[in-house]
């Protein structure tokens, strides 16, 4: 909801605005809102957003539905269909039908806002529940239930910069760093422990504020807070599908080919293609995957990235063809988090793979707990446990060590 999203999307005119807010509230804007700004402050593809005050006097917030939209999305998504299956018919190689359905099950989703309301209630109730150790770090803008519809929602205004705005986040005295490890931390609790993930994490979605009970270090720096915005789009990871996708980031972070192979094969990525998938997942090599050093998966040359080029496309179509719809928007969320990364830190950070590593490990554990029936099995899953914890903790060690090396060499 900022100004840097502004032009980039056709806006609805204010008599269309007003329209939406009469059908879905029963009167015009100045009837329902104290006050209300008919010049958006963000425009998207489904909705525009403008500022408003309620007659309590609290600023809020209002995501409008293009009126086009419940119009056009049907025959938008009858035309996508008709090309996909007349190109595969011409190029059977071709086979993007996947993404027709996947289209199919999120836009009803997606143009329904109570929807996206009731999404951002459950996020934080896992947060609490799930991961209480980082609940108070997360946000989610409360939202108006008797000023919200299906095509209208009314939320809590937040004032703070995007989480690329290093400038402002830097006079707010949050260090961009600390903001990078919430980010990993807060996807990672997600998609390994929650099973239920935002899938849209890119900067405009995400603010930062410092923590309301927060105060200066003696250094000067303030805990920061992730504002969650846009909460349409989220995935539910099975249990199955969650712990191994757990597993799989857990090996990969910890180089272990067997485990990785293994895992991928659960996706439908096989001996042809598990190669393949991991250096998708995580922009590098097979080699460099497998390699023992603490900074194996940090993208430090962009040739690397070449996985994309056009002699890899029968590959990428049969990946995508093969994988989990799931772990399609899983992959999508990944680069949506290493541009943010890219973003706060001009680089790969190790860190945040080592947030991964270890969250991903502790929802391994903690499934293998629950399904421990012995004795002999509880004290082989805490031995492992252990194991773990001195491994993450010498990778920690490690790093320290080569970030230190690296501040000498500058």
């Amino acid at each position: 909801m900022r100004e840097s999203m502004l032009n980039r999307c056709p806006t609805s005119t204010y008599d269309q605005v007003c329209k939406v807010v009469k059908k879905e509230l029963g009167g015009a804007p100045e009837e329902i809102f104290d006050e209300f700004d008919p010049v958006p402050i963000a425009s998207a593809s489904l909705a525009q957003v403008h500022v408003a005050r309620t007659h309590e006097g609290q600023k809020v917030a209002v995501k409008v539905q293009h009126t086009h939209m419940t119009d056009t999305a049907a025959a938008d998504l009858a035309t996508v269909e008709l090309i996909v299956n007349t190109v595969h018919r011409f190029f059977p190689s071709f086979d993007y039908r996947w993404l027709v359905d996947e289209v199919k099950e999120t836009s009803p989703k997606e143009l329904d806002f109570l929807n996206e309301a009731k999404n951002s209630v459950k996020c934080m109730d896992n947060f609490r529940r799930l991961s209480p150790h980082i609940a108070a770090y997360i946000y989610a803008p409360t939202v108006y239930w008797s000023l919200s519809t299906s095509k209208l929602l009314t939320m809590e205004f937040i004032e703070a910069p995007q989480v690329n705005d290093l400038k402002s986040i830097k006079k707010l005295g949050i260090r961009p760093h600390d903001i990078s490890k919430l980010v990993s931390q807060t996807f990672a609790e997600m998609m390994f422990k929650h099973g239920f993930v935002h899938c849209d994490p890119h900067v405009a979605n995400l603010l930062v504020r410092t923590l309301p009970s927060d105060r200066s270090s003696i250094f000067g720096s303030r805990k920061p807070q992730l504002v969650l915005l846009d909460h349409g789009l989220y995935k539910e990871l099975d249990n199955y599908t969650r712990t191994s996708y757990a597993a799989l980031w857990k090996a990969l972070v910890l180089a272990d080919a067997k485990a990785i192979k293994e895992n991928c094969k659960k996706f439908g990525a096989g001996d042809d293609l598990y190669t393949f998938f991991t250096s998708i997942l995580t922009m590098k090599p097979w080699e460099r995957v497998i390699d023992p050093a603490v900074d194996h998966l940090a993208i430090s040359d962009q040739s690397e990235l070449q996985i994309y080029g056009p002699e890899y496309f029968s590959q990428v179509t049969e990946l995508l063809r093969r994988l989990p719809r799931v772990i399609l928007l899983m992959m999508k969320t990944n680069d949506c988090l290493r541009s943010v990364d890219n973003a706060l830190l001009q680089r790969s950070s190790l860190e945040s793979f080592l947030i991964i590593g270890r969250v991903s490990s502790e929802a391994v554990i903690q499934e293998k707990l629950l399904k421990a029936k012995s004795l002999f099995s509880l004290i082989s899953v805490w031995l492992e446990e252990i194991s773990l914890e001195v491994r993450f903790t010498i990778l920690r060690l490690a790093l320290w060590v080569l970030q230190f090396k690296k501040s000498l060499s500058l």
